[in-house]
């Protein structure tokens, strides 16, 4: 009788526990799990991203100022040439017969020069004999008329011979210049990056000044002409830290310095962007003109600060009726309007918002500079909802039609 009481009593205990858990149980709700990243301490580094060509500092072009027909030439690409060196020269014949010519015409006109103040000098003489002559009253007035017209006549063939000496000399020296061009020289140190003729080939330069060679001075120093987007222009400033890299070079990093941002806009299919040149050490000779570089320029810098990923700002509570607001770090400046921001963290299971002033960013990472953060601080970057999957009615084995509040298989909606 006692055995059978106490497994009654076991049988309705195991049915009073097992109605409770199945009643006092609600659908699980969605449980927020939350990522999370460290706050760390390091330098924060704004950049620019560019493309650029790199090119010589000074680069000259060198051309004839007369048509001819290349007769030698004295430098070939790469070669190193000091100011004043031949470099190459055109076929002179023509010119040193152009030369003769004008040297005769100077020598003939020279001599009708001299012919004429003989006969000035003959007209003068015939006009002081006139004089003397009429001042006698043995010729009549009009004799002296004649001889006075007669000398003046001859002083201006005389000024008139002496300016065809002056043209025909100058005819001369614009010889003997074009001759001097055919002499084509070096105007400034430097090297050979291009050579666009061919002994025995012909040039005219009757438009313009056809180029023989591009020299340029000391690659030793070379510059790179970025283009930046109108979007990033604003940020850049001379002396600016630039590092860029090369194809030819993958693995190589070099350094720069933006020298200047010029103001004329470059406008290609409606995208505007500005050439900013930067000044590039080159005493390697690795870097030659012509390469495309992949800019990156340093637009600013935050050193030994803490920073927070960029995802940690951006984040906000889906539900902030549970969240909590920290205050700001104790002395510190309030955030403004231009740099205030928050990060969440989690303190007692719950999101607390911790507000934060911030600084640059480099993509990232943001440097944190007021707030009541530390390094190791582990701050919420997003948040992915699991959920249990809701629970169905169970059937109670202790319940009349398998149903809460005795309502069989109609309590439920269809």
């Amino acid at each position: 009788m006692k055995r059978s009481m106490w497994v009654a009593v076991c049988a309705i205990a195991i049915a009073v526990l097992a109605a409770t858990y199945y009643y006092t149980r609600d659908v699980e709700a969605e449980v927020p799990a939350f990522t999370t990243a460290a706050v760390s301490r390091g330098d924060v580094i704004s950049t620019v991203d560019a493309t650029g060509t790199l090119e010589a500092v000074t680069t000259v072009q060198v051309g004839s100022q007369i048509s001819g027909t290349i007769s030698a030439l004295h430098a070939d690409f790469n070669s190193e040439v000091r100011k004043g060196q031949i470099i190459a020269e055109l076929d002179a014949s023509l010119l040193d017969t152009q030369v003769e010519q004008a040297k005769a015409t100077v020598v003939r006109l020279q001599a009708d020069a001299d012919r004429a103040k003989v006969q000035a000098a003959d007209a003068a003489l015939k006009l002081k004999r006139a004089h003397e002559l009429f001042d006698k009253q043995l010729i009549p007035a009009t004799d002296l008329e004649t001889a006075e017209s007669t000398s003046r006549a001859a002083d201006a063939a005389v000024k008139g011979a002496e300016a065809q000496v002056v043209q025909a000399q100058a005819s001369l020296n614009q010889a003997q210049v074009n001759l001097s061009h055919t002499i084509i020289r070096a105007p400034i140190d430097g090297v050979v990056i291009a050579r666009n003729v061919d002994v025995g080939q012909t040039v005219a330069s009757s438009l313009q000044a056809p180029t023989l060679f591009v020299i340029a001075r000391d690659l030793t120093e070379m510059r790179v002409n970025a283009s930046v987007d109108e979007s990033d222009i604003g940020e850049i400033t001379p002396k600016q830290s630039v590092r860029f890299r090369v194809d030819a070079y993958p693995n190589d990093t070099f350094a720069g310095t933006v020298s200047q941002v010029r103001l004329q806009p470059v406008v290609q299919q409606n995208v505007v962007s500005y050439i900013t040149v930067i000044d590039v050490p080159n005493p390697g000779l690795k870097l030659k003109p012509g390469m495309t570089a992949a800019v990156t320029i340093e637009t600013g810098r935050a050193a030994d600060v803490l920073k927070v990923p960029n995802a940690a700002l951006q984040f906000k509570p889906a539900a902030a009726g549970g969240a909590r607001t920290a205050r700001a770090a104790g002395g510190g400046s309030a955030p403004r309007d231009d740099d205030r921001g928050a990060v969440w963290v989690l303190a007692h299971n719950l999101p607390t918002r911790v507000p934060v002033r911030i600084g640059i960013s480099d993509g990232r990472d943001t440097a944190v500079l007021d707030g009541d953060l530390s390094a190791g601080t582990s701050v919420i970057t997003g948040a992915a909802a699991t959920a249990a999957p809701a629970a169905t009615p169970a059937t109670s084995p202790l319940l009349p039609f398998n149903g809460r509040g005795g309502t069989g298989r109609r309590g439920g909606t269809r």
